[in-house]
């Protein structure tokens, strides 16, 4: 069974897909650090730096973004890698290559606070600003158009060969602007003329309502926002054929409903409102993954263990045998065994964690050439449905793969952590914005499930004050009396800033959630 849990809460969404009831995938999106990603700006070029050919733009999203000469010109590979996907040429294709190859200096196509149209390609991460490209692309559901860039082609994931031949000509039908190009994705195969040719409509009226806005703007803004965390939810729901959707929160469970009403004569989804007092990712084992991938330590079903570490470089991960028990009589089987696991649930850990760039995996050591290639071809195996680009090398004499992992946002521990500041910045707490989400759920917990109606939370005065100044406590106000509770605040300075406590106003008792 295949279903995707929405977890809904005031400053946070959390998107897990759920395979066989195991932890698949998770996405933690807040608010105030929405997807930037496919998002179209107006820009303004701040920076010119002739010696890296690259470009710092103002886009009016705190740090300014990065663009490369590379992302300026046309780049016929980086489309391919980009949409897995074989281009239908038209015209010589070798002559717009070689008028690439003489525009390369960035001076000549680039000026101080020229005005320029861009879109984010990878989010911006800690202190670096978002990764921009002018070679704009802007997706619909079963088709991508390509405003500035004329190719036509068919994703490669179609396999058969009768679908790639009738879409490449229904593309090639299109009467299109002189200059624009089209990519037949995946979901297509399944789309009738009549409906390839509607999107197509609708993606060019949305292009030249990018142009106009453009012309209009006159300072950096935000032109085109790509298809929030719920959206994506439901369209991943239905085009992957997900058994169910369950959604925790009643007004995003009304809005997936109109959206899937859109969808649903081609997938019997279940569409759910989760209703128990328990909360949804407790339920569902959710929350106990999320821990543990917090963790540096996860342990093997066999008894071996992962450890993951993070450098400045790259991540690393060691597999040890730990207190797996292997037979004398064959203990190369018994270590492939465990190094097998390990491939499984280091591909499914980087996809929780979202861990992006370079990794290094250090397997257990095995003799025999044809057990690397049996570890090898499991690990990639397990990262063929992974949704970002993932690229395995072959396994060292010494055990080791090296690999890269597309880095598309923050990573788990960034998104739940800040620098601790007990010591010096060496580890991490959680920041007050998690801990305050965490408040949320544990007084939902308190009042459903222990029917208390009498509270006060004690917090550190540093997690205290941020409570105030967000405004967060007048919200839990709120919500404890919309469930007929009362909440009173105080704060204690000798507890940690991550720790906070409930005690009940009735009987003064300390209360455990």
């Amino acid at each position: 069974m295949q279903e995707i849990l929405l977890n809904v809460e005031s400053k946070e969404t959390r998107y897990a897909v759920l395979k066989n009831g195991t932890l698949y995938d998770l996405i933690i999106e807040r608010k105030k650090n929405r997807q930037l990603t496919g998002n179209i700006y107006r820009g303004r070029v701040t920076n010119i730096l002739h010696n890296i050919q690259s470009a710092f733009i103002d886009i009016n999203e705190g740090e300014n973004g990065f663009i490369h000469i590379s992302d300026i010109l046309e780049n016929t590979q980086k489309f391919q890698e980009m949409f897995e996907m074989d281009f239908d040429w038209e015209g010589d294709i070798s002559k717009t290559q070689g008028r690439e190859r003489r525009e390369s200096d960035i001076s000549k196509i680039m000026k101080m606070d020229q005005p320029v149209l861009v879109q984010v390609v990878k989010e911006p991460i800690g202190t670096k600003g978002a990764r921009l490209t002018s070679n704009i692309s802007i997706p619909g559901r079963y088709l991508v158009l390509l405003p500035n860039t004329p190719h036509r082609g068919v994703s490669r994931k179609i396999e058969d060969a009768g679908s790639r031949d009738k879409l490449k000509k229904l593309i090639r039908a299109f009467e299109m602007p002189k200059d624009m190009g089209l990519i037949c994705r995946t979901a297509s195969v399944n789309a009738t003329s009549e409906m390839l040719i509607h999107e197509a409509t609708e993606l060019l009226k949305t292009w030249q309502n990018i142009a106009e806005n453009f012309h209009k703007a006159a300072k950096p803004t935000c032109l085109y926002e790509e298809s929030d965390l719920i959206k994506r939810a439901v369209l991943t729901a239905v085009d992957k054929k997900f058994d169910r959707l369950l959604v925790d929160d009643y007004g995003t469970f009304q809005h997936c409903k109109r959206l899937y009403d859109k969808y649903s004569n081609e997938h019997a989804l279940k569409l759910e409102l989760y209703r128990d007092k328990s909360p949804m990712f407790e339920r569902f084992n959710v929350e106990r993954e999320i821990d543990r991938a917090l963790r540096r330590k996860i342990w093997l079903p066999s008894g071996g263990y992962l450890f993951f570490d993070r450098t400045e470089a790259m991540y690393t991960i060691d597999v040890n045998s730990g207190r797996s028990t292997t037979s004398s009589s064959d203990v190369e089987e018994s270590l492939v065994r465990i190094n097998m696991e390990a491939a499984e649930e280091i591909a499914r850990q980087l996809r929780i964690r979202n861990v992006g760039g370079l990794v290094i995996c250090d397997f257990i050591d095995m003799r025999s050439r044809k057990n690397q290639r049996r570890v090898l071809d499991r690990l990639k195996e397990a990262m063929k449905d992974d949704s970002a680009k993932c690229t395995i090398l072959g396994m060292s004499e010494f055990g080791l793969v090296e690999m890269t992992r597309q880095r598309s946002r923050e990573s788990l521990t960034q998104t739940m952590f800040t620098h601790c500041p007990y010591c010096n910045g060496s580890g991490t707490i959680k920041s007050h914005e998690s801990v305050s989400v965490e408040i949320e759920r544990a007084l939902k917990k308190l009042v459903n499930q222990q029917q208390q109606f009498g509270l006060e939370l004690i917090s550190h005065p540093d997690l205290d004050g941020y409570l105030s100044h967000h405004q967060d406590k007048e919200y839990l106000r709120k919500m404890a009396g919309k469930m007929h509770a009362e909440l009173r605040f105080d704060n204690n300075d000798s507890l940690h800033l991550n720790e906070f406590q409930f005690y009940s106003t009735i009987n003064g008792k300390k209360l455990d959630f």
